[in-house]
């Protein structure tokens, strides 16, 4: 009977026998990084990475900056998946797993914070979560909105709730001020949303 290869198992490897993709484009923040290196300190716990063999090692598919947090860390050995992948399939796994995700739905992510914090004060919750402590602090206090019944969509902007690290507040920040320029909104929350869609929409256009 021909053995099946079982890509999903977990293995132990050397933690200098991985080596990173150079097609990896995902950066994380320092601020997150750290975050990620306590919650890996606080609970030994981590996903396993994601690599492929490479002649005598393995190169990470998925799992750079855990790689790098367990370096810092003093690990020797990390827990990975190892997939038989070719080059197209490597670079197709490197835009997806590091992209591929959903949003968060506001009543349950306000509850869990709240859970959290019955037992952990806010700076501490701020060391391990994405979210600064003026953040969570804020976040205790939102009330989920009510939708009005029997309303037109057409007659009210529609809200987009979404969380943003220092780092990416930064740099969103700078290019909504750079894209208001040609907008002649009357308010700077008008020309925030004029200038979002008008990136959203260069986007989604793409090069001319």
């Amino acid at each position: 009977m021909q053995e099946t290869r079982n890509e999903n198992r977990v293995t132990s490897i050397p933690i200098d026998k991985l080596t990173a993709h150079p097609g990896n484009s995902n950066r994380m923040g320092k601020r997150n990084f750290a975050r990620l290196v306590r919650n890996i300190e606080r609970t030994g716990r981590y996903e396993p990475l994601v690599v492929r063999r490479q002649g005598d090692g393995f190169q990470i598919i998925n799992g750079h900056h855990r790689c790098m947090a367990l370096k810092q860390l003093g690990h020797e050995t990390v827990d990975a998946v190892v997939w038989d992948v070719d080059d197209d399939e490597a670079d197709v796994l490197l835009c997806t797993l590091n992209r591929l995700k959903g949003t968060d739905v506001l009543e349950k992510k306000l509850a869990l914070l709240n859970r959290l914090n019955r037992n952990m004060h806010a700076r501490e919750m701020a060391k391990l979560l994405p979210f600064t402590r003026s953040q969570i602090e804020r976040l205790k206090n939102m009330k989920v909105p009510v939708a009005p019944a029997k309303v037109s969509t057409r007659s009210f902007a529609v809200p987009m709730v979404f969380f943003l690290d220092d780092d990416q507040q930064k740099i969103v920040a700078e290019a909504l001020a750079s894209a208001r320029v040609s907008q002649n909104e009357n308010n700077k929350a008008a020309g925030n949303a004029a200038a979002l869609t008008e990136m959203a929409q260069c986007f989604m256009e793409g090069p001319g």
